[in-house]
Order: structure tokens, then sequence, then C-alpha cells
């Protein structure tokens, strides 16, 4: 133990105990937290070994700060810095199933206000281990039971040590080459590079790989355009002749239901439906219901879905294209379409900070004339989560400022209750209605927030009864993404009847299926549609029945109602399905019978099509937004949107006057019923709605910019 100590209180044997306190903590979070998917003595060996040299290559870096009082603060600040990546890697992938991209790093500073909240109920007692050597280390420092030593390392040996640690990476590299060729150039899955390479390589590479993005955009050309032009055109397909035009004029109301997949859809818990009205408005008469409807998003989740259905083009591969792109990206979005080509107001109500996914930017850049964000709302006490006011409250509150926008109108709700972790106040639960007891709270406490969206679309639809606006509208009803992550399907395995032993993942690509509802009052003809789609196709599909032609716009999405429309749907990982196959990581299965499928050549040759047809119709959506090639695009009848005609604040003052200039040629719901509010008209049994401000330990959203209110 002697020579151990006296060994630690040299700067060679300090930097060695770092390393080593570092790789075993990786090691730690490969086999505790990450799935990397090692098969086989060789990938194990690579697994144990890729901590090892980026790890020493980082740490050697203090070896060229000659004076005590430099080195040891320099090789501490390292090791925490790195330790911090590795855990919030841990904490992403434990949401996401996913590591952090330099992308989403930055986006990190749009959308931290919630991810505070999320991050905390990810947490796990074993977290301790990654940040106890740190603090054992500080303490004995301070105590100097470790010593400085005063003896500097001189720039040969420096050197030395970072040469050694490139040579042991180049040994890595060529072991992951081994076991898998062109590792790097050909990557489309990052849990490979952190398996065979590490976190550190990975967040490196993905640096590099961020720097070439930005480089470009700065080369990007007008040719480069018409290759995405000529795809589209290619593949655009022509609306359905009995659905055109059959919501023509009618006002757009969207919802956005957070978290919320198509299996919560007629399903029932101990005999009690958990989404009844959704059930009721999904069997409706009026309403055309997909339910093979799937959600295409990355790791930008809500942002991507809102990117999707409003410009029916993909989000990034890694990151959220709001976040990183969206501040200056060229779009040619629903607001914006249909303010140009049928008179349309454009509003978003959302209960969260403007800031939250960048939206205080992208939406502008969008065309989006109105944004009522948390700064509008009471969110004081428990009204609020950490995602923002909560969805009764949220449609309820809204209606004071949905009532004076010039009709026709284009608006999007943006719900909240039902995002992870799934927690709700007792008060807001419904005491009639029990959920499962699958040991996974998470699980448990989905049904419970769904139950609850369910109640408040619920009373939003009553208002729009009692006020008529219903018949005056097309309500499009969608989940963003799903809310069961696939690391906790095994424990909702026996909900739906299945066998947790079973659980492969075919069942994980076929839980993507999201609801997509197009409620048209009046029409009488409503049906649920087998249709296998995803949410690019949305934006041509309710373009059409607007009675809008979408084939001037750059689109990769076709008309769910169209015969020609196009069936593959792409995820973003370059998965795919089809109505009769599921590819996943490369393995076939037939949608029949949930195995992997027997294929016969011409079977083979087929799906080798489609995948190519993934892959290009992914990459010419990444050329389009990373390059922003849409600036060199200018259709019949569009003008580019300018961010700086629009401004967010004070909202209803400016809608206000603007009823008032048009006197009696106002369209607003407000004008319309005799200048008298509807406000009364509309009944929530929230019952924060009487609450003053209470004192909660909740998470609360915050409010940059309490002079919007």
């Amino acid at each position: 133990m002697k020579k151990l100590s006296k060994f630690v209180d040299t700067r060679i044997g300090f930097f060695t105990l770092l390393v080593i306190l570092f790789w075993l903590k990786t090691l730690f979070a490969y086999f505790t937290d990450f799935k990397l998917g090692a098969t086989g003595v060789f990938q194990y060996f690579i697994l144990f070994f890729n901590p090892l040299a980026t790890t020493a290559f980082i740490y050697s870096l203090a070896f060229y700060f000659k004076r005590a009082r430099f080195f040891y603060p320099v090789i501490m600040g390292l090791d925490i810095a790195n330790t911090l990546l590795l855990y919030l890697n841990v904490i992403y992938y434990r949401e996401f199933t996913d590591f952090m991209t330099i992308a989403t790093m930055t986006g990190y500073s749009k959308v931290n206000q919630g991810l505070s909240g999320s991050s905390l109920a990810l947490t796990n007692f074993h977290d301790v281990f990654y940040w106890l050597d740190i603090v054992v280390i500080v303490i004995l420092m301070l105590c100097k039971v470790i010593k400085f030593d005063p003896r500097a390392i001189g720039t040969r040996l420096a050197f030395a040590f970072t040469s050694v640690a490139l040579v042991l990476f180049g040994v890595n590299l060529s072991f992951a080459e081994m076991s898998r060729p062109q590792l790097l150039g050909r990557t489309f899955d990052r849990s490979y590079i952190v398996k065979y390479l590490g976190i550190d390589t990975f967040t490196g590479y993905d640096l590099v790989k961020s720097q070439h993005i930005n480089s470009m955009r700065q080369s990007a050309t007008k040719p480069e355009l018409l290759k995405v032009k000529k795809f589209t055109d290619k593949h655009y397909a022509p609306a359905n002749p009995q659905m055109y035009g059959i919501a023509k004029g009618r006002n757009v109301i969207v919802i956005h239901l957070e978290s919320f997949q198509q299996f919560l859809i007629n399903k029932k818990i101990n005999g009690q439906e958990v989404t009844p009205f959704l059930n009721s408005l999904y069997n409706g008469k009026d309403t055309y219901s997909f339910d093979n409807f799937f959600h295409q998003v990355g790791q930008g989740k809500t942002s991507d879905a809102e990117n999707l259905l409003e410009t029916s083009t993909f989000g990034l591969p890694q990151g959220s294209l709001f976040a990183t792109l969206g501040s200056d990206n060229t779009f040619q979005g629903a607001p914006a379409i249909l303010n140009q080509r049928a008179g349309y107001t454009s509003a978003v109500f959302h209960g969260n900070v403007a800031s939250f996914w960048n939206r205080n930017n992208v939406y502008k850049n969008l065309g989006y004339q109105y944004f009522f964000d948390a700064s509008y709302y009471d969110t004081s006490g428990d009204k609020a989560t950490g995602y923002g006011l909560k969805d009764k409250l949220l449609f309820k509150n809204s209606i004071k400022y949905l009532q004076t926008l010039q009709q026709p109108f284009y608006v999007k709700y943006i719900t909240v209750t039902n995002h992870f972790p799934y927690t709700l106040d007792d008060e807001d639960k419904d005491p009639n209605f029990q959920t499962t007891d699958t040991g996974d709270s998470n699980v448990d406490n989905y049904f419970v927030t769904a139950h609850y969206l369910d109640q408040s679309i619920q009373e939003f639809f009553n208002y729009l009864q009692k006020t008529g606006l219903d018949k005056k509208s097309i309500i499009m009803i969608y989940g963003d993404h799903y809310g069961i992550s696939n690391s906790e399907n095994p424990s909702l395995a026996s909900v739906l009847g299945k066998n947790a032993d079973d659980w492969n993942d075919f069942d994980n690509a076929q839980l993507q299926r999201v609801p997509l509802m197009f409620v048209i009052p009046g029409t009488g003809h409503g049906r649920i549609d087998h249709t296998y789609g995803g949410e690019v196709d949305v934006l041509p599909t309710l373009l059409h029945l607007l009675g809008i032609s979408s084939k001037r716009y750059i689109q990769f999405g076709t008309d769910l109602f169209s015969s020609k429309h196009n069936q593959i749907v792409a995820f973003r990982n370059r998965d795919f399905v089809t109505p009769t196959y599921t590819s996943v990581g490369g393995t076939i299965y037939k949608n029949r019978t949930g195995k992997e499928a027997k294929l016969t050549k011409k079977q083979q040759e087929k799906l080798k099509k489609d995948q190519d047809f993934v892959n290009e119709e992914l990459s010419l959506s990444d050329s389009l937004n990373e390059k922003n090639l849409l600036r060199f695009y200018h259709p019949k009848g569009f003008k580019n949107v300018n961010p700086a005609n629009y401004n967010y604040s004070n909202g209803l003052k400016r809608a206000e006057r603007i009823e008032k200039k048009k006197g009696v040629k106002s369209t607003s719901i407000f004008s319309e019923n005799g200048d008298r509010s509807t406000v009364d008209d509309y009944s929530t049994d929230a019952p924060e709605q009487n609450h003053s401000s209470t004192d909660s330990n909740r998470i609360k959203i915050t409010n940059p910019d309490a002079n919007n209110k």
C-alpha cells in the first residue's frame, strides 16, 4: 500500500489512477446503462479496450503544464468534464435510447427548462458511482493524503504519453475496422461508434461532422436543389378527386397529442376505456382515421414531429432541426402556404416558454403570426408541470386569444401533460379510473396522464360544439411520437396481451404507430383507413382536403387519400415499414407473422429497391435542410417568409386592433358573436382553475419575458 501511495503521489501515478477510474466508470456505463449489442469474444474485447486510448490521450494533455498548481487543476478539470460528458449521455440514453450529439448539446440551451424535470426522473441510485471517485479524490487532495508532485514531466515524456495514446487509438480503430468495416465512412447507427471507439471518440467524430455540415451550407448551389425537386416531382401523388376540397375554407385546428401512441385508442384497462372521448372521435362518422400511421421523429422528438407536419420534410439525422438550424433556415411550411394561398391567420398555443426547442425563432421562419406561449398564461403554483401549463388549463385559457383571430385560421395546440415522466397531481386524477399494475411506474402512469389528456380534448370539443365553431372547422389530431420507450416496452407487453420474453425489434417497430384523425363535422362519410403512412405525409394531405394543390412545393410526403400514395414509411434511422414487411437494422420481418421473413430472390430485389428509396428520400431531405437549399427555390405565388415581420409580444392587443380596424368586416369569433366574449361558453373541471398561487415541489417552467403578458 505504501508503494501504491507513493506511486499515486507522482504525476504519472495520479494520471494512471484517473485513467483507470474513468475506464472503470465507462465500463460500468456500458454494461449497466447502455445497450451496445456486443456479441462474441472479439467485440467484448474491443468494448473493454476502447475507453483507454481516448482517456489516456485527453488526460495526457495535463503533462504539458509544468507547474503543479496548473497540472493538478487541469487534469482534475479534464476528469470532471469527461465524467460529465459520460453521465449526460447516460441520462440522455435512458430516455432516447441514443447518444448525445454536438447538435443535441448545443440545442440544450433551447430546451433545458423542461429537460431538467425529466433528468431528475431519469436518475438512478447507482449514479453515485459516476461521481464518487471524484469526490473522494478531491477530499484526499484537500486533506493532503494525496500529495502534489512538484517535479515536472519533460516535454519529450509528455509527448511520449500522448503518442502512446494515439498508437493505442490506432490499434483500437484497426480492431474496430476488422469487426465492422467502414465504421466511420458508412455510419448509420451511433451505438456502433460508441461500442467500438467509445463516447469521447463519438463526440469528437460528431464535432467534425457538424463542422462539415456548416461548410456544406456555405458551399451549397442551386443544381443541388434541382436533384431534390426532381425526386419530389417524380413521387408526387395527385389528390383523390372525392376528397379534394371537402374542407375548403374551413378553419384548421391542429391538436398535438404529446407522446400519444396508437395502442391507447380503443384500449381498456380494468374494463374502462383509457381515452373514451378520443375513441368516439376515432370511430365517428365525421372522422377520417388512420390506424397504420407512424411517427418518423429522430432526436428532435416533438420538434421533429412539428417540422414533419409543417414542412413535409424530415428532421436531421442527429439533433433537432428546430434547435440547430431553425433560426436561419428557409421553410415553405403550412402557416405561410395557407396565408398566401387562402388568407389564413396562424397561431400556436403552448403553455411552455417560447424558447423551448427554439420555437420563438422557428415559428417566425415558418410564418406563424401569433405564438401564445407561457408568458400569456398564469402558470403559477400547481397550474403547470415542468413542460408547461396543464392541458385543461391550456385549452380553457386560450379561448380569450382564439376568439380574437380573424377567420379562417390555422391554429395549433401543443399539449404537455402526457409528457414523460407522466406525473399528475392527485387532484387531477380521475378517481374512477384505475390504471395498470405492471411494476413499471412510467407504464402505469402513462395511462393516467393519457386519460387526463382525453378529458381535456373533450372539454375543448364541447366548446367548439356549443359555439358552432366545430362545423366551420377541420380538426386534425395526431400523436407526435412514442411515449413508452423501447427499453420499457417489455413492461408494456402484458398490457397488450403479449409475452415480454418473446418481445423483439419487430414489436418495437410496430409500436411506433401514433393516431391521425381528420375530424370534419357534417361530412358523415368518415372511416378508418388502413393506408400506411407517416408524419411526412400530413401536409400534402391537409392541403388537398382544403382544396389547395401541393404540387408546386417541395414535399417528401404524399396525400394519404391518393391512389398513388407511396406506402413505404421511412424511419429516421433508415429502417422502414410497408403493408407487408418491416425492416429493422437490416433484418426483414413479415408483418403477418412478426417473424423474420424467408424471402425469394424477387422479394429481396423489391425490398432492396424499397431500402434504396428510403435512403434517397432521407438523404435528399437532409441535403435540403442542412444546406438550406429552399433559399434557392421560389414556387409560383410563394414569397419567402421574412421573420422580421413577426413579433410575438402583445399578441392579444394586436389581434384586437385588427378587429377594431376591420369593424363590421371582422371575421373573428368575438365579432361574429356580436362583440361578446365566448370565454364563458367554455367549461372545465380543472381544480386549478379556482386556485390562486399554491406551493408545490414540482419543477416549474420559467418565464423569460414577463413583459409579454
